[in-house]
């Protein structure tokens, strides 16, 4: 069976990011601009991305952009430029959703490589085939999917497989104002981005934190705990499966750097040699535990859960 080494991705925040994630062993960073992405790390300006392509590219590594929102008609206009703009600096490929941006790709008869992230859309085989044969080349998977069905879908397509494997998840997405609201309601003022600290708390027997905040997209709850499949990752590389995110939402440049540095150690010993690998996993999973933020616990997700919508 062909042993598969998959690319290992990372989202990030700004240049510098870029720059020292892909030196902690990243192949690929994940970047964009609240404008037309959702839920970016940080939004990038064109003479940004240019100068992440630049850095990237530079040494060996690869940049996805994130055109995946939902566009209504009045944010339609600047989507044809911003991809004609994309394409001029050489972006290795975009990420989207929305059928509009794959319809304005086949206007401006761009050659962009598509990846199709659909949320939670992109839960069979069957949809990812009828995207591929629209000329997507990578599909990214909902996260609410068993590692079974990830590895199903894997299987049963022929184009590359996208699957995340740390950070946190969003939740709930809401095209409301729903915090600006509830803020002004209660006569306070209303700070909405990630940098303002926001949470929801849910008592039980002990207090759980959703980090939520708002931009032009609108509101975004995230989950209460941080997804870890490092113990599991020789389950997608004999699944073949073609990449692996880390999400890096709320997190320093300082934890993401070490935990890509851990990953790469581990995809690497996990590729050449498993014994070695099965003899360090506690070790690696011992630094990532050291550095967690407080309040945020590692688990698995939906990996080996039933799947509940």
């Amino acid at each position: 069976m062909r042993m598969n080494k998959p690319e290992l991705l990372v989202t990030a925040k700004d240049c510098e990011e870029v720059r020292r994630l892909i030196d902690a062993g990243a192949d690929a960073v994940f970047i964009g601009h609240q404008r037309f992405g959702l839920r970016v790390a940080g939004d990038f300006e064109l003479d940004q991305v240019d100068e992440a392509v630049n850095i990237a590219h530079r040494k060996g590594a690869k940049v996805y952009v994130a055109v995946n929102a939902l566009f209504h008609n009045d944010r339609l206009e600047p989507l044809a430029e911003y991809l004609t703009r994309l394409e001029q600096i050489g972006v290795d490929a975009i990420e989207f959703g929305d059928p509009a941006v794959l319809m304005t790709v086949w206007e401006l008869g761009s050659q962009l490589k598509l990846h199709w992230h659909g949320e939670t859309t992109s839960t069979n085989f069957e949809t990812v085939n009828y995207w591929a044969k629209k000329g997507v080349s990578r599909a990214v998977l909902s996260r609410e999917l068993s590692l079974e069905n990830v590895l199903m879908i894997k299987r049963k397509t022929n184009i590359e497989i996208q699957a995340q494997v740390h950070g946190m998840t969003c939740i709930f997405h809401s095209g409301r104002r729903l915090v600006r609201n509830y803020l002004e309601h209660t006569g306070q003022e209303h700070p909405t981005s990630r940098e303002a600290g926001l949470y929801l708390k849910e008592t039980k027997e002990e207090e759980t934190h959703y980090p939520i905040y708002e931009d032009i997209n609108g509101t975004h709850i995230m989950s209460n705990e941080d997804l870890c499949m490092l113990a599991h990752l020789p389950a997608f590389v004999d699944g073949n499966i073609d990449s692996l995110k880390i999400e890096g939402l709320f997190k320093t440049t300082a934890y993401l750097e070490k935990v890509v540095s851990i990953y790469r150690q581990a995809l690497d010993t996990c590729l050449t040699n498993r014994e070695a690998f099965e003899n360090k996993l506690d070790g690696w999973l011992g630094e990532i535990e050291a550095i967690q933020p407080p309040q945020r616990r590692l688990g698995t997700g939906f990996y080996f859960k039933e799947q509940i919508y």
